[in-house]
């Protein structure tokens, strides 16, 4: 069956049912064949200033990209447009995290090299010092309500969409790429490549359709309730919930998210939207629901599940949705920028699962990376996906090599995380394997915070962990030796981490320790600072 590119399949439901709810966000709803239409003059806009492909995909390694990048900081609102229009162009999007510093934002833009950015103005003024990045030729700007200026020398969204051909559509390929940038274990973002047809496979519950005629009977059939994005879209889990929604023909709600996480907002819209299946991140969203469903009442009866995925969810808050809303499947999935969708655990009233059930693609390869393991074996091994993986990560011929290695002839992709394959074929997690902290859906590499404490004045030592958090699944802990006779207040070390990185990534507590312990040669005994992190929480911060 012959593949397809991601706006071929929006471009096919408009012409099935065109007049259908594509997106809701806010006041603002846009339907399929408005989506269809605003991305094709958005793509045409930058084709028609040389936007695009430079080198076709056989020409490239798999590390390598022949084609425009697009950077997006962005809110939600818009957003599934913007990677539309920028996939119809042949150009990829790139996603950009808005809560990093305009330190970190340079840092990632210098990595990704775009031709062009799109931001919403609140967040161009926010990173105005660093935009726009050398090399970037155009700067697009989203009016958000903000009142904010636009940054000098950018185009209105409203008009660059206008300016645009609204009946030509470009030949895309299922090579075209997409990329997903993702803090992942190595310090700092790396851009994830993958072919538009497999993330549409994947992740976005997508198949290769014998004819455009298959889309339309199959969004003919779907005409349920609309599912709700509260997580946000810049990180690939709340991307992949928006188009496996919409790329299936049901509407899908983008929770407004230009402030911060709103319970009250979150519910009133599931209940005047009356959505089925809602997606969250984690504990950190979880617990705050929660606090609002007994705080007052609204009427779910449409809600048929939750899903959650970025960060894991505490079995004691799943167990208090299931409480409030007893008709629920809460839904925890399992995935990463590189691995895609890879699979899901169900939990209802009365039962509860800790393991998954693999999508097509998932196994776990043996410790030594050898063999692949099978079901009901003993075995610890390492979770890892073959058949329609990514090509590799952006500029990094290394890491390509390291994450994507050939076992048993056939190329597949290593999660860093170690698991065993249960007797009935689900897979049990056990853990990451690396020195990174998820907390609020958020990846953290610990080496990038120790660094910016190790360089403060009077501190000796440092060394940063993960401790499990009511709030946030994981939240950040620093063990922090003093130099002999120095005085340095946890709200100083505070300080000096929010002003180099993002907010998520300083600790919530900082633990002065007489010695940061080390093993013989010289690494970190990280077994030793859980320990000592885990004995007394204090109280976190917000």
């Amino acid at each position: 069956m012959p593949e397809w590119t991601i706006g071929d399949v929006v471009d096919a439901i408009a012409d099935a049912v065109g007049d259908r709810t594509m997106t809701v966000c806010g006041d603002r709803r846009t339907t399929y064949a408005e989506m269809a239409q605003r991305t094709r003059r958005f793509a045409n806009f930058l084709a028609d200033r040389g936007f695009g492909v430079h080198r076709e995909r056989d020409e490239l390694q798999n590390w390598e990209c022949g084609q425009d990048r697009i950077a997006l900081i962005m809110y939600n609102d818009r957003y599934p447009e913007l990677v539309l229009g920028c996939l119809k162009a042949r150009t990829v999007p790139v996603n950009v995290n808005h809560h990093y510093t305009p330190h970190e934002v340079a840092d990632l833009l210098d990595y990704v090299k775009p031709r062009a950015v799109v931001y919403h103005r609140a967040l161009g003024a926010k990173f105005a010092d660093v935009l726009p990045p050398e090399g970037a030729e155009l700067l697009i700007a989203v009016d958000d309500g903000s009142g904010a200026a636009p940054l000098p020398g950018s185009v209105d969204l409203d008009d660059a969409v206008a300016q645009g051909d609204p009946e030509r559509r470009i030949v895309g390929s299922p090579d075209d790429l997409i990329m997903y940038c993702t803090g992942g274990t190595t310090g700092r973002p790396k851009g994830v490549l993958w072919r538009q047809s497999d993330t549409y496979v994947s992740s976005m519950v997508g198949a290769d359709h014998d004819s455009a005629a298959d889309i339309h009977d199959k969004v003919a059939r779907n005409q349920g309730a609309p599912w709700f994005a509260v997580s946000p879209l810049m990180h690939a889990a709340g991307l992949w919930t928006v188009f496996s929604g919409a790329l299936a023909g049901l509407p899908v709600v983008l929770y407004d998210d230009r402030g911060r996480l709103d319970p009250q907002l979150v519910w009133q819209t599931a209940e005047r939207e009356k959505v089925g299946l809602m997606t969250m991140v984690g504990d950190a969203y979880a617990a705050p629901l929660i606090e609002e469903l007994h705080r007052a009442d609204y009427d779910l009866s449409s809600l048929y599940a939750i899903g959650t995925g970025g960060a894991a969810t505490n079995p004691k808050h799943v167990g208090a949705l299931l409480e409030k809303l007893p008709q629920l499947t809460i839904i925890n999935g399992y995935g990463s920028s590189e691995t895609g969708n890879m699979g899901f655990g169900h939990n209802q009233r009365g039962s509860h699962r800790d393991t998954f059930d693999l999508r097509e693609g998932g196994t776990v390869l043996s410790a030594d990376m050898t063999r692949f393991v099978t079901p009901g074996e003993p075995e610890v091994g390492w979770v890892v996906r073959r058949g329609r993986i990514p090509l590799g990560y952006f500029d990094d011929a290394e890491a390509t090599r390291t994450t994507f290695p050939v076992i048993d002839g056939e190329r597949v992709v290593v999660s860093g995380d170690r698991a065993a394959l249960e007797a009935d074929g689900t897979l049990r997690l056990f853990g990451r394997d690396s020195l990174v902290v998820n907390t609020g859906g958020e990846k953290v590499f610990v080496e990038e915070v120790e660094a910016v404490l190790r360089a403060y004045p009077g501190v000796a030592d440092a060394l940063v962990v993960g401790r499990d958090s009511d709030r946030w699944g994981q939240e950040l802990v620093a063990l922090v030796e003093l130099q002999h006779g120095a005085e340095v207040t946890a709200d100083a070390l505070h300080a000096a981490c929010t002003e180099e990185l993002a907010r998520f990534k300083a600790p919530k507590e900082f633990i002065v320790v007489d010695k940061v312990r080390r093993l013989g040669n010289g690494k970190a005994d990280y077994r030793w600072a859980k320990t000592r992190a885990t004995r007394s929480p204090a109280e976190s911060r917000s």
